[in-house]
């Protein structure tokens, strides 16, 4: 199983193929400027883009790749995401294919150091060795940066790859936040949001723009109120929170590795996450024990029988805040 067309071999890559018309999910609002990325490579385009942005060379531009698991074309249930057993083999396979995909998109434009932060559940759902070459792999459990763990300000970019919605969208599949047995909604400054507002605080502090994000359509519209440059690559439209419609897996990976690489000839003109600041997280729980709890952390507020806020002009110490409620609420969730 694997995407014909993204080959890991530096040199000896494929064009990625174009989308019919009936599957070209990719949201229209979000086109670069550049359409075609497999023109890209070497260009001037690229080089003029950079420069402008006042960074770095192209040949030293950084990407930090965060993954999860649920946005993956032709995910749509926990056994896929969720070991051990069959089912997560395939999702996991599934999910390294995107990733590799994805770095195949920015090494094209000129990337040349790439981290990517595995996310999901334990942390170690891709295997090593069939992760693509040019990339590092961050793995393994108890980060204390979770999802944005070895994100710094020497990285030009964030990619969010396979991302998925909130439970409180309307339709969003396998929807969660952090903890599904946990948190019923999480609103920042009056917005419910989902995994990608949440972690562009960490991005927000070292002032780094997330310019791509992968996964389903709601994924893709609750990002945009907080990081409205961002392209967005969508796989699949979700139906119900277990039914979704997907694209054909070698599909996506061609739509990934072209939007990784347009996101990158634009990055120029991509800002930092638009979070105004002091920020305000207010988290809804599903029982009010877990609101109790989390009150028992300096800076958290009970403010309803279920619901928690904290303030903070700090969008690290908020997000770092937050992931610690997250992380004591665990204790007492119903499995």
């Amino acid at each position: 199983m694997g995407c014909p067309e993204t080959n890991r071999i530096a040199g000896n890559r494929q064009p990625a193929p174009e989308a019919p018309r009936n599957v070209r999910l990719v949201a229209r609002s979000r086109r670069a400027v550049v359409t075609d990325p497999r023109r890209v490579l070497g260009s001037a385009v690229v080089a003029v883009a950079w420069g402008a942005a006042g960074r770095h060379d192209v040949s030293t531009m950084n990407v930090f790749i965060s993954t999860d698991i649920e946005g993956t074309a032709g995910i749509v249930d926990w056994q896929q995401v969720r070991g051990p057993g069959a089912e997560y083999e395939i999702g996991r396979q599934l999910l390294t294919d995107e990733v590799n995909a994805a770095i195949d998109g920015a090494v094209e434009v000129g990337a040349s150091h790439i981290l990517v932060n595995d996310s999901h559940w334990l942390m170690q759902n891709m295997r090593p060795g069939e992760l693509h070459h040019n990339a590092s792999y961050l793995s393994g459990r108890h980060k204390p940066l979770y999802m944005m763990e070895g994100l710094d300000d020497s990285f030009d970019a964030v990619f969010m790859v396979a991302y998925h919605g909130s439970t409180s969208a309307e339709r969003a599949i396998l929807s969660h936040t952090y903890n599904p047995a946990a948190v019923w909604e999480v609103r920042l400054n009056g917005v419910a949001v989902g995994e990608s507002a949440l972690n562009a605080l960490v991005a927000l502090h070292h002032r780094v723009p997330v310019v791509l994000i992968t996964g389903d359509d709601a994924t893709a519209e609750e990002a945009r109120p907080f990081l409205p440059e961002i392209e967005t690559v969508i796989v699949k439209r979700s139906i119900t929170r277990f039914a979704a419609e997907s694209v054909h897996p070698d599909r996506a990976c061609g739509l990934i590795r072209a939007g990784a690489a347009r996101a990158l000839v634009r990055v120029a003109t991509i800002s930092p996450p638009a979070i105004a600041l002091p920020a305000t997280l207010e988290v809804t729980f599903l029982t009010a024990d877990m609101a109790e709890m989390s009150a028992w952390i300096r800076g958290v507020q009970r403010s309803g029988p279920r619901v928690v806020t904290v303030t903070d002009d700090d969008p690290l110490r908020l997000y770092r805040t937050f992931v610690t409620v997250i992380s004591l609420t665990r204790s007492i969730a119903e499995r």
